[in-house]
């Protein structure tokens, strides 16, 4: 069932990864498709994920989240042998929407799960080890589909029937879930009034939303600047793959991390997103670049499992998948505007350059620490 856990969470990272190492393919392979088809090719299913991540929340509690998660386990791994079979431009498109409503409905599921098997510490250290894994099966999955892209463009289709694993695991889940005694339920703590406690919810959520902006200038803009200072594409990826390590790392020990730093921790997680991104943007010596990739990435990597365990408490068992839907749909909407609102920011300040993203968002981080650490009843309570 652990197993069928982390599985879970393994595929929340997939969705569009497949078609970016063959971008330039299909464009040769089908060349009456435009070069907008082929990049919704990639963003399509994320902005299907969005809707369908709020649907599965709100439904979750009526049709039952091991059947929910059947269903969108099914939606992926048909997604995934279908693509085998595309013959044109525009049946990659539907099968891309189907991924991304299979995706959509696993995404709350990932981390819901945790809250319905544990609780107390075990519950924050699981949601450590989910939050690692999606990021480590980012990297590793990036690594694979760029590899497979080399011998064949439809190889890299082949990360998308990893569902069935999960498919396989899913009985085991549902025998343990009817084992379980009401413990789990009892021990939450709640101070919602038996429903929601939205309020505290909402800080959580715009929390989340903001620091996933603030590091998405990373993935978004570090190639770019590392091409601007002469160096190729190999060693952007393999920088950024030293950015979703660093985001990894902290999960593996997070109840440690809890325990030095108690509830600072978000603040300490905005410090170092601030501290890397000026670093980034102060210094072009690989090794600077490096330091400040990691820091913002580790920064990140400790806020994301607090974020989740203090949200599953923020609901009553019946109500956490649609809880967690609303917190996980926060990083799918930063990932789709970022790029827009960098740029409007740029404009609106009046600032070009590859640099200026990176100042940008350490001076954003800085002043919401600042304010934080003037009103700290914020996050002080739950």
């Amino acid at each position: 069932a652990l197993f069928g856990i982390w599985s879970v969470s393994a595929l929340t990272s997939l969705p569009g990864l497949a078609v970016s190492p063959i971008s330039e393919d299909l464009a040769r392979i089908f060349p009456a498709a435009t070069e907008l088809e082929i990049q919704m090719l990639t963003t399509l299913p994320s902005l299907l994920i969005i809707p369908f991540i709020l649907l599965a929340g709100y439904i979750s509690d009526r049709v039952g989240y091991i059947r929910l998660l059947y269903i969108g386990l099914s939606l992926f791994l048909l997604s995934g042998i279908l693509y085998f079979v595309c013959g044109n431009i525009d049946q990659l498109l539907v099968v891309s929407a189907m991924l991304g409503v299979g995706a959509g409905i696993i995404v709350p599921l990932s981390t819901a799960l945790v809250s319905k098997f544990f609780v107390g510490e075990e519950r924050t250290r699981q949601y450590g080890y989910v939050s690692a894994i999606t990021n480590i099966a980012l990297v590793v999955a990036t690594a694979v589909t760029g590899w497979l892209a080399d011998i064949q463009w439809r190889l890299p289709f082949l990360v998308y029937l990893l569902p069935l694993v999960s498919i396989l695991l899913v009985p085991a889940m549902n025998r343990n879930a009817k084992r379980l005694n009401n413990s789990a339920e009892e021990q939450v703590s709640l101070q919602s009034g038996g429903t929601v406690h939205y309020k505290r919810l909402y800080k959580y959520m715009f929390y989340y939303l903001f620091i996933t902006y603030l590091v998405m200038v990373v993935s978004i803009n570090l190639p770019f600047l590392l091409g601007h200072y002469g160096y190729d594409s190999a060693v952007s990826g393999t920088v950024t793959s030293l950015f979703f390590l660093a985001m990894m790392l902290p999960g593996l020990f997070i109840n440690r991390i809890l325990a030095l730093l108690g509830r600072n921790v978000l603040y300490w997680a905005l410090f170092l997103i601030a501290l890397g991104l000026l670093d980034v943007f102060l210094n072009s010596s690989m090794i600077f670049v490096v330091i400040g990739c990691i820091a913002a990435g580790f920064g990140y990597g400790m806020a994301q499992p607090y974020i989740y365990d203090r949200a599953s408490l923020l609901a009553s068992p019946g109500r956490v998948t649609y809880v967690m839907a609303l917190v996980m749909v926060m990083n799918y909407v930063a990932i789709v505007v970022s790029p827009f609102v960098v740029e409007a920011v740029q404009w609106l300040f009046g600032m070009t350059g590859d640099r200026s993203p990176f100042l940008l968002n350490a001076i954003a981080a800085a002043l919401a620490l600042a304010a934080l650490l003037l009103r700290k009843s914020v996050f002080s309570k739950h």
